[in-house]
């Protein structure tokens, strides 16, 4: 049996026939935009300025060592780096090869690194030797030794670094001796990289990307974001992440001829320097950083004029803060809506005021097909009214990997995939996210979104960061709590209720209960975890 299910054929030809798909690969495409760009700079990492042949010929020299290790085409690999050159050159390297990059956060560790090696069947497990005072090593001799007599053994520990005292291979190693002679013979329709799930709870499930629709989602999030040879992109966030990777991101910025400027630093100053000294054009943040971004802009000065775009994505921007985004930096907010699963939603650089700052933008592609149903019925629901996203197209996956029984919860019988994103469409076409499915709180009956609550309470001029979430109750069910990060002492609960009030906000929807932390507990992903802060409520109550 397949490993996950692709797209029906009727589909693939008609995406093929419309154009979304070409056929080609990732080494295919490397080697097309090192033609083009020759030594056009492709990255910047520090000191190191890597320009379109040279990482073409570093990764091809990578892609050989990785051969000599005994890898070949369809195995697959765990990378777990921080941002840096060596990701993009192993990315590529591997692709040359025909291995499938399996995406793993920094922030994992023992327990979801096991499942990935578990679900994926792994072969090597690419990582670096210390990061943020965690000896990655030693994680990786851990699931050696798991994997060891497993039916798909885990075989290989590659490190940036120093490997120390193990028998584990310089990742410097692979990158000295000859170039690929051969790159692998591979379809567009083949599997190009394993994305994760971005679920705030339990493991993350694994999502097939193929070259044809990842470079199809590439190409047209370029477009979208108005990105050119002259693109100079930044992201605090994990190049791991497929927000950063690719929606937009390093793979997008690589198809327009642009450059990357890679961080490990993602603080709002050590970032704004490198805006000013490589005159970024281009800035992807979530709404969390964007919210740090801002208060660092309001109390120190930073030459941002080569900012163009601020991207923020990866959840939703309150309408509090999307006002204050283009003021502060100078430069055009385009709000990004979408799932590693697929669907990527743009707000337009030529938007109305209002449609930036109130909306998740429009589907990137033409191939993209919207439904918008009744969560109890499954009804289709009109223009403007609420409704669980439905989606399908040439770049959002048909089934995950190695889980048949998700898919038939995750898909439609003809092929939608449920977004679990509860939001609205307006006349334009453009979507307004409300919430989750999942993401409501149960008062007594009446259900509470709570991304519709806590872009309210962002608008509170004493709170930084908040979020929503349920507390068992014994007369109600659940009873709204609001977890916050102030830079001082955190609103009362009268004070929510008439900052509320003032708002217009429904009474049911007011706070019960007031935490303050001192920051907020987050997924390997950088989504809030609330999860965590239900937990940690709940040992305190103890």
């Amino acid at each position: 049996m397949k490993d996950w299910p692709g797209w029906p054929e009727e589909f693939a030809k008609r995406y093929e026939e419309q154009g979304y798909w070409t056929g080609e690969t990732f080494s295919t495409a490397l080697h097309r935009w090192a033609e083009r760009s020759g030594d056009g700079i492709a990255l910047i990492d520090g000191d190191l300025r890597l320009g379109y042949a040279d990482l073409l010929r570093r990764s091809l020299r990578v892609a050989s060592g990785l051969e000599r290790l005994g890898l070949v085409a369809g195995d697959r690999a765990i990378v777990q780096l921080p941002n840096s050159a060596e990701f993009v050159i192993a990315w590529f390297a591997m692709q040359h090869l025909g291995v499938v990059p399996v995406h793993a956060m920094p922030a994992h560790r023992e327990s979801e690194l096991l499942h990935l090696a578990r679900l994926s069947g792994a072969r090597a497990f690419l990582t670096v030797d210390v990061l943020n005072g965690v000896d990655h090593r030693r994680l990786g001799d851990r699931l050696l030794a798991e994997r060891r007599d497993a039916d798909e053994p885990l075989e290989h520990l590659i490190v940036v670094g120093d490997p120390g005292d193990r028998a584990a291979v310089p990742f410097s190693s692979l990158d000295d001796g000859e170039e690929l002679a051969r790159p692998a013979e591979r379809s567009g329709r083949d599997l190009a990289l394993l994305l994760l799930s971005g679920g705030t709870t339990g493991l993350p499930k694994l999502i097939p990307r193929t070259h044809d629709d990842y470079l199809h989602n590439a190409r047209r999030s370029a477009e979208a974001c108005g990105m050119h040879r002259g693109t100079v992109f930044l992201t605090p966030l994990p190049l791991a992440f497929n927000y950063s990777w690719c929606c937009p991101g390093a793979l997008s910025v690589l198809s327009a001829g642009g450059t990357i400027v890679i961080t490990r630093d993602p603080s709002p100053a050590a970032c704004l320097e490198l805006v000013e000294r490589h005159r970024v054009t281009s800035l992807t943040l979530n709404p969390l950083l964007t919210s740090l971004f801002l208060d660092e802009l309001a109390h120190e000065e930073h030459d941002l004029g080569s900012l163009e775009v601020v991207n923020v994505g990866s959840a939703r921007l309150s309408d509090a803060v999307a006002p204050l985004v283009e003021p502060a930096f100078g430069a055009t907010l385009q709000q990004v809506f979408g799932m590693a699963e697929g669907l990527i939603c743009y707000t337009g650089l030529d938007d109305t005021p209002t449609q930036k700052t109130t909306t998740q933008g429009v589907p990137m592609s033409p191939g993209d097909e919207i439904r918008l149903v009744d969560v109890e019925t499954g009804e289709p629901v009109p223009d403007g009214a609420p409704g669980e996203l439905l989606t399908r197209g040439p770049y959002t996956l048909r089934g995950y990997f190695r889980a048949p029984e998700q898919d038939r919860v995750s898909f439609t019988e003809d092929g939608y995939y449920r977004t679990g994103d509860v939001a609205r469409r307006l006349p334009s076409g453009h979507l307004v996210v409300v919430g989750r499915v999942k993401d409501h709180i149960n008062r007594g009956g009446e259900k509470i979104p709570a991304p519709e609550v806590e872009g309210h309470l962002l608008a509170h001029p004493l709170i930084d960061q908040a979020a929503l979430v349920g507390l068992p109750d014994p007369l109600l069910g659940e009873r709204p709590v609001a977890v916050l990060v102030c830079p001082h002492d955190a609103p009362t609960v009268a004070d929510l209720a008439r900052h509320l009030q003032d708002r217009g906000v429904a009474r049911y929807k007011f706070p019960m209960q007031v935490e303050q932390v001192a920051a907020m507990p987050l997924t390997p992903v950088g989504k809030i975890d609330k999860a965590a802060l239900i937990a940690g409520i709940r040992e305190e109550a103890r």
